[in-house]
């Protein structure tokens, strides 16, 4: 089959296209020949080496967190699906790869794709949908009535989050640019702050929640307008000792995490608020629910752009720009 891989770390060396053995289905496993797969920044992430110490893969590596395609094959234990299947999955870490023809995925991190939506629109949801759902509902258990702030309201992440918040019931603000404020507003959000000449922390206070995807300076921030016993869940970092026991790094990581967020966790001690790291887990069931908002129309894709095989190294530049609406997808078959 084909696959882009990559054969070492670096931010600049472009994606091989490469001819590769298919998947040996395991008895859990179901074997999904891939029709669409959209592009993360944690496959630009983890492709510049940037998690290296968190995440040990070995190389050659093919990158990919998000598929849609149809079951070919199944496992002799599996249960859950049949060949023929339309499906779409966020694959567990150490067996990504869906930037290639087929993939091989423990039915545990598998679901039914929604029936109401194209595979591109599939494959551009289980990673950023996931996120958004354990960062509210099992983090933050958010709740009808309280107030979120979403940071990057337009981004892949930004675009479910503001949905499924105000599917919970809540008072969504955002920020984009002035340019995307009918975009953040269609998806729900109740305020929208232009980044370029607003500074949100002098147009918001009191929230309960704050979902940060930006840097450190911006969560720092983020935390102030936190009202006392808020919560800021970060998908950005910086990663906490808590994260490092939770995942069964190293006692060095422990070490290295708690350096890197004392200021963050001294700060949100001092105003009364919690801080915690959140690096989504792949899960199936959850992708379940989400296929219930989808077919319910509570919850929508927003895809930006969509390539072809062919123009993967493209659609990898996009994503890297950091213009893009919503996400980028790559349309495999």
């Amino acid at each position: 089959m084909k696959a882009y891989t990559i054969n070492r770390y670096s931010k600049t060396e472009p994606l091989k296209l490469s001819e590769i053995a298919k998947p040996v289905v395991k008895p859990n496993e179901v074997l999904i020949e891939i029709h669409s797969a959209s592009i993360n920044q944690l496959d630009a992430k983890i492709k510049s080496g940037e998690f290296k110490m968190m995440l040990k893969y070995k190389m050659p590596l093919i990158l990919g967190h998000d598929v849609a395609g149809v079951v070919t094959q199944v496992g002799s234990n599996v249960k859950r699906f049949k060949v023929g299947d339309e499906v779409y999955s966020r694959p567990v870490d150490y067996h990504i790869g869906g930037f290639a023809e087929f993939i091989s995925v423990d039915e545990r991190y598998v679901a039914l794709k929604p029936s109401n939506i194209s595979m591109d629109e599939a494959a551009s949801l289980p990673l950023v949908a996931l996120t958004v759902w354990q960062a509210f509902v099992e983090k933050a258990h958010l709740k009808k009535g309280q107030k979120v702030f979403i940071q990057a309201g337009s981004g892949g992440v930004g675009t479910i989050a503001i949905q499924l918040a105000k599917h919970l019931g809540a008072t969504v603000a955002t920020t984009t640019s002035k340019g995307n404020f009918d975009l953040v507003k269609n998806l729900g959000a109740d305020v929208a702050i232009d980044y370029k000449t607003q500074d949100f922390e002098n147009e918001l206070k009191d929230y309960d929640l704050v979902l940060n995807s930006q840097d450190t300076k911006t969560l720092e921030k983020s935390l102030r307008i936190l009202k006392r016993g808020g919560k800021a869940v970060s998908i950005s970092g910086p990663p906490e000792p808590d994260f490092a026991k939770e995942m069964g790094l190293s006692w060095f990581l422990k070490l290295v995490f708690g350096l890197i967020s004392k200021k963050v966790r001294k700060q949100a001690e001092r105003l009364g608020v919690s801080y915690s790291f959140l690096f989504m887990k792949a899960n199936g069931d959850q992708l379940t629910k989400i296929t219930k908002l989808v077919e319910s129309g509570a919850v929508k894709p927003v895809l930006d752009k969509v390539y072809s095989f062919n123009e993967m190294n493209d659609a990898m530049d996009y994503v890297n720009s950091g213009r893009a609406k919503g996400k980028v997808v790559v349309r495999i078959k």
